[in-house]
């Protein structure tokens, strides 16, 4: 009997964009090529993290590595960009 090992536990980001057409669109951008979409931001978190569990499985299946995320960090940053001068006559 093969001994069972216990499930490792893996931390992606992901990335939801509003949708032209309506809904979301989803993507990990460790993982090329995971992705996915929904109508609702709850569906969409959902669907994603359903996409990254079998992107991994599939993975593991393969004895391909799992790719680590990187250390770096995401956020928000401010831009002010100075209004161009208008003339009035």
């Amino acid at each position: 009997m093969k001994p069972v090992r216990a499930p490792s536990v893996y931390h992606f980001t992901f990335v939801i964009e509003a949708d032209e057409t309506g809904g979301y669109y989803a993507f990990c951008p460790s993982l090329p090529g995971c992705y996915s979409q929904g109508e609702t931001l709850e569906e969409t978190k959902a669907h994603i993290r359903e996409a990254i569990q079998c992107h991994l499985e599939s993975l593991a299946k393969d004895e391909e590595p799992i790719p680590q995320e990187p250390d770096e960090l995401f956020g928000t940053i401010q831009v002010t960009v100075p209004t161009p001068h208008r003339s009035y006559r």
